[in-house]
């Protein structure tokens, strides 16, 4: 194979002008332009097909513009199958031939799916501990941060890119909401609960594109990755878990349901959330064991996937879980009270989630008695648009 013509194929830049013509996702090229200067490696993470590998092309593009040389860019696509029998060593040594680069010239490396390789976090301390290369990669799969030989600890700087929120929904829809257009914001609105943030089916609404997404995320990142021989099982959990969504769960009721040990339950749930296809919280309490035995609320990485499972029915449901992936980097936890339920609660705030709805009696009574610095009740799409 010319593996030259191949690293030229996959940067453009080095022959002509580029342009990216995506729709740009500004708030998360700013936080990796932002991190730029530092020693650390990058990591842009999050569930498959979020926009990772365009948000590394936008990025290429802005430094580009600033006047970065196109040479001092280089990027590779690991999981390629033309480039499998290299390792990153030896794809740095051919770029540097390329572009007559010593070994103490810096240069901006971008290693799209990192974790495609097996060696991964060696190779990156390499890099990081001999190497004059800032590295900015993208992995699929939180293994990076539960690296379990610790090789990359102190070392890296993670940011988890999210489905669109509702701003970037309406870009992406090019949608010119007035402030009086407010019937016009709820139907747009409305179509986000249905569709949810996943770049290429808000643009298409192909629903075969995001079945194959879901069949892809459960082969390539759960049951490939981990080895798991019980298929059936995490599909049917997978299933579960959608219908459960905004509800508590019990890995004692999951384990009956699908006739596995607690242990096999938590265990799969922890690979679901390493590929950000759902996330758990736990109940708030002052006591960590009660927190850790009391049941959990799943959540999943977007409400389109679990429309395409479910439906789209259950809109109290999805609006809940759109105010979870919004207020997610907060870490709320769920407040419950002899039964009564407030959704979240996070260090500073109160929040209940209520599409259309008021909150009942009972509710207002705990909501009113909790002493917290913000209270918010959350019923439509303004929250969305602060």
């Amino acid at each position: 194979m010319d593996i030259e013509s191949e690293l030229f194929k996959q940067n453009p830049w080095w022959e002509s002008s580029f342009k990216d013509v995506s729709y740009p996702r500004e708030k998360y090229i700013k936080q990796i332009l932002d991190n730029l200067d530092s020693k650390e490696i990058i990591i842009i993470t999050g569930i498959r097909r979020v926009g990772k590998t365009t948000i590394i092309k936008q990025t290429i593009n802005k430094l580009l513009t600033s006047k970065i040389k196109p040479e001092e860019i280089f990027f590779i696509s690991l999981d390629l199958f033309n480039l499998l029998e290299f390792s990153i060593s030896q794809l740095i040594e051919e770029y540097r031939k390329i572009h007559k680069k010593g070994h103490s010239d810096f240069f901006y490396l971008f290693l799209d799916e990192v974790s495609s390789r097996d060696n991964f976090e060696q190779e990156l301390k390499s890099i990081y501990d001999n190497e004059n290369i800032k590295v900015i990669c993208s992995s699929s799969i939180a293994t990076l941060m539960r690296d379990k030989k610790a090789k990359l600890t102190g070392r890296t700087k993670t940011i988890e890119i999210m489905p669109l929120d509702f701003r970037e929904f309406l870009i992406f829809k090019e949608a010119n909401i007035l402030k009086s257009d407010k019937a016009k914001l709820e139907s747009y609105f409305n179509d986000y609960l249905r569709i949810g943030g996943i770049p290429h089916y808000v643009l298409t609404e192909d629903k075969s594109y995001l079945n194959e997404l879901v069949e892809s995320i459960i082969y390539k990142d759960i049951i490939a990755y981990h080895k798991i021989t019980a298929e059936k099982v995490i599909k049917e959990m997978f299933i579960l878990l959608c219908q459960r969504v905004g509800k508590p769960i019990s890995y004692n009721k999951l384990s009956g349901i699908l006739n596995i040990s607690v242990d096999s339950v938590k265990r799969y749930i922890g690979y679901f959330e390493k590929a950000y296809l759902f996330y758990i919280i736990n109940r708030y309490s002052k006591s960590v064991n009660e927190s850790i035995t009391s049941p959990k609320k799943v959540y999943i990485g977007d409400i389109g996937i679990k429309n395409s499972i479910t439906g789209f029915k259950d809109l109290g449901a999805s609006y809940e879980n759109l105010v979870f992936l919004n207020i997610k980097d907060k870490h709320p936890s769920y407040y419950m009270d002899n039964s009564i339920e407030i959704d979240f609660i996070t260090e500073d705030s109160l929040i209940e989630a209520k599409y259309k709805q008021e909150l009942t009696k009972n509710q207002k009574e705990l909501f009113d008695a909790i002493k917290i610095k913000n209270k918010v009740v959350a019923n439509g799409c303004a929250f969305f648009m602060k």
